[in-house]
């Protein structure tokens, strides 16, 4: 399975969930922001690839609605509600990744 992270510069929250889940045996991870600064921008391309897509806030999932209405028409897209209060690899945000993103995997 393809799986997408996405944040708003892809800086802390997604790319520390695409470093959690890079070596997975039966999942490819991904990650990228909605922002202008993001360190990678989000694309179609990326959605078409992801078979799921994580998104860390609702306003990610509006942007992405709002932007990519045609790619997303067959994918799921979840909510993780994990705001942007962490750095990158904080311990506290892993937990609070591996939690949530356990119930879907």
């Amino acid at each position: 399975m393809n799986i997408l992270f996405v944040c708003s510069r892809n800086k802390w929250r997604s790319a520390t969930a695409e470093t959690i889940y890079q070596n997975h045996p039966t999942h490819q991870v991904r990650s990228a922001g909605t922002a202008a600064s993001a360190r990678i921008k989000i694309n179609a391309k990326m959605i078409n690839w992801a078979d799921l897509i994580f998104v860390m806030e609702k306003r990610h999932k509006q942007i992405l609605n709002e932007n990519f209405s045609t790619e997303l028409e067959e994918k799921e897209m979840i909510v993780l509600d994990i705001p942007d209060d962490y750095q990158y690899m904080d311990e506290e945000l892993i937990i609070e990744i591996e939690t949530k993103v356990a119930f879907y995997l």
